[in-house]
């Protein structure tokens, strides 16, 4: 049975999904408050948390951020009241794989818990499939200065460890396996978000530009990721 942890300091919101979660055969475990919710999380193990923006002693943002720095990469929903596309930018930035506003229809709260679960597991099959000796010879990608440890969530560039958070480096993972090739903004954001965001490919366009910031000499003269006009971006080796 998969656990669901919903964090959310409106009861009416836990009454809610709690009992659309349990008819759906899902074991729920509710928390009013950001701190306790970050505390059971950090505790216990979830297939999913349903977690609101707006809370007490501690908001879903910085949940999400402590979560995501803890090395917890259990799939999070945002859910909040407030329609601003900057928080929502800033709340897939941080980590989050979705993002919904209230009010909001249960059944596609389910709907779309399950299509990130359906991604995410068959990567943890793949996981659980390799062995140790396999994944020390092959996990790693070498691009230039830039050196890449896919199981360890490492990325090392000239010789210094960078921060990434998740989305970064699952966009700069997904990217460096599809060398040279022209990747469109939306191609990206059904790859890495797993949901069509229409006309928000500016979510793309922020991943990358704090992406060059990190393992660019100069971001204005990127010689790794390079945009291609009308299309998208491109990851290369650098020309010496």
């Amino acid at each position: 049975m998969k656990k669901v942890l919903i964090v959310d300091d409106e009861q009416s919101i836990l009454t809610l999904l709690t009992f659309n979660l349990e008819k759906e055969g899902y074991q729920v475990q509710t928390a009013l408050d950001g701190l306790i919710g970050y505390n059971l999380a950090l505790a216990n193990e979830y297939d999913f948390i349903l977690l609101d923006l707006m809370m007490p002693s501690m908001d879903g943002m910085e949940v999400c951020k402590k979560l995501r720095q803890e090395k917890n990469d259990t799939p999070i929903m945002i859910l909040t009241a407030k329609d601003d596309e900057l928080d929502k930018i800033i709340g897939l930035e941080l980590g989050a794989d979705d993002y919904m506003t209230k009010p909001f229809s249960p059944r596609e709260v389910l709907a779309r818990m399950k299509a990130i679960m359906r991604r995410i597991q068959p990567e943890i099959a793949i996981d659980k499939s390799k062995n140790k000796e396999k994944e020390d010879n092959n996990e790693k990608i070498i691009i230039g200065e830039i050196c890449i440890f896919p199981s360890q969530y490492k990325v090392i560039v000239r010789e210094k460890e960078i921060e990434l958070t998740p989305k970064e480096f699952e966009l700069l993972l997904y990217m460096s396996k599809r060398l040279n090739r022209v990747l469109s903004r939306e191609q990206l954001l059904n790859a890495i978000w797993n949901f069509d965001y229409i006309g928000e490919t500016r979510i793309v366009d922020a991943h990358i530009s704090h992406i060059r910031e990190k393992i660019e000499l100069d971001t204005k003269k990127p010689n790794y990721i390079r945009t291609v006009r009308g299309f998208g971006y491109k990851f290369e080796v650098p020309k010496r």
